[in-house]
């Protein structure tokens, strides 16, 4: 672990994004890791939410897969923190 906060929800449901526009472009995760030029234990990791990944690596993964990277966020959202409450992720159930 490199130090970063992991909320275990949200990478799950980042996870679950990321394979399901894997599976509707007809990608395997090897074919998927070759565009986004990730190694495909990458993508099985992100799609499992063993691993929450850094922004440059959220946009080759839309980029390759050919959707909006707020689409691979869908559901997921930061609440901002107030003075006496630190800010947390609120993940909507999935569809």
């Amino acid at each position: 672990m490199d130090g970063r906060l992991r909320n275990e929800e949200a990478a799950k449901r980042l996870g679950r994004n990321v394979f399901k526009a894997r599976r509707r472009a007809g990608f395997s995760q090897e074919e998927l890791g070759g565009l986004a030029g990730l190694h495909r234990t990458e993508i099985s990791m992100v799609e499992s939410g063993d691993r929450l990944p850094r922004a440059d690596t959220l946009l080759k993964l839309a980029s390759a897969l050919g959707v909006r990277a707020d689409e691979l966020l869908d559901g997921i959202e930061w609440i901002i923190p107030a003075p006496k409450r630190p800010g947390s992720f609120v993940v909507s159930p999935a569809a």
